[in-house]
């Protein structure tokens, strides 16, 4: 009788949690009044216009789901902020930032997660809010309910929110550990279109169980996906190891992260497949970690922060740093 394998991904879902948490490291120290970040970047909006939008990663309790391709948990605290706490941080943070009439508030986990943000800050924050004209938040599809639905009609402005679908593929959605199907997201997709509430989707590049090429294909069919559901963007995030877990299957080969390459060819195929029904966008925030010589790095930064302005895809050329597509 063969000795079961410890490093093996489990195949029963009541086992993956403990399997993810065990192979964790450490987490980034954190101050609880203090937003983890902010910036201001350019984003082209739903009429086509290139706006200054800002962002502001907030600091608060992680997501109560352990998701077997996230590292959001290194940036998050292990226990709830008390209140209060969320408003001063987006107080400070847009205090600091120049103005705009955008602004995104993401953080590890869900906006409307009581145990992250608290219900009672809620007011607070859509007062802090007034004048925006787009405010997006992150929520997982679960929370979609009666707490977003009130937040929308308290602001001035409109509520866009942004849900990780990662990807399409049913069997490989069901072993990323996240606590949803392809009809619960729909379900809250419906939902958030019934009340006016606009819908971003964030998509992977690089899934774990398949081959680059079947990976692929799947970022494809996850962009269509998005759209049938109403979304009008959708982001492409290359799936990233170095949360522990990603690391354990890529060692068994069960994983490999995507290369520079097969990331914009992923955005490129997704845009020409889909551009006319909605927004396509690369992630681009982590892009160094691709791989590539710095030439490489900066040449493919550059194509991707173009379509992802002018929404149209850019012939890639060659690297004479390294002789390799650039």
């Amino acid at each position: 009788m063969f000795a079961p394998d410890p490093d093996r991904y489990p195949d029963a879902s009541s086992e993956r949690s403990r399997w993810i948490l065990a192979r964790r490291g450490a987490r980034e120290k954190l101050e609880p009044s203090r937003a983890v970040g902010r910036l201001v970047e350019r984003e082209r909006t739903e009429t086509g216009e290139i706006r200054e939008v800002a962002t502001v990663f907030l600091a608060n309790r992680e997501c109560p789901w352990r998701c077997l391709m996230c590292d959001l948990w290194k940036r998050a605290l292990e226990e709830s902020v008390v209140p209060g706490a969320i408003v001063a941080q987006i107080a400070e943070a847009l205090s600091s930032l120049p103005p705009v009439s955008r602004v995104k508030l993401y953080n590890a986990g869900s906006f409307f997660d009581p145990r992250a943000i608290p219900r009672e800050d809620h007011a607070p924050i859509v007062r802090l809010l007034s004048g925006f004209e787009r405010v997006v938040v992150e929520s997982h599809p679960s929370l979609v309910g009666s707490d977003c639905f009130r937040f929308a009609e308290r602001l001035d402005g409109r509520l866009e929110v942004a849900m990780g679908l990662e990807t399409a593929h049913p069997d490989v959605l069901e072993r990323l550990n996240k606590g949803m199907t392809l009809d619960s997201f729909r379900r809250a997709a419906e939902d958030l279109g019934c009340r006016g509430i606009a819908l971003r989707v964030f998509a992977l590049v690089g899934l774990p169980f398949l081959s680059s090429e079947e990976s692929l294909e799947w970022s494809r069919r996850s962009v269509g996906f998005a759209f049938d559901c109403g979304a009008t963007a959708v982001t492409l995030i290359p799936t990233r190891s170095g949360n522990g877990a990603l690391d354990e299957l890529e060692r068994r080969g069960e994983f490999s992260a995507p290369t520079l390459g097969m990331f914009e060819r992923a955005v490129a195929e997704s845009l020409s497949a889909h551009g006319r029904r909605g927004r396509v966008f690369a992630d681009v925030w982590d892009l160094d970690r691709l791989g590539g010589c710095a030439s490489c790095r900066a040449a493919y930064r550059a194509r991707l922060e173009t379509l992802n302005l002018e929404q149209r895809v850019r012939p890639p050329a060659a690297c004479a740093a390294c002789e390799g597509a650039a």
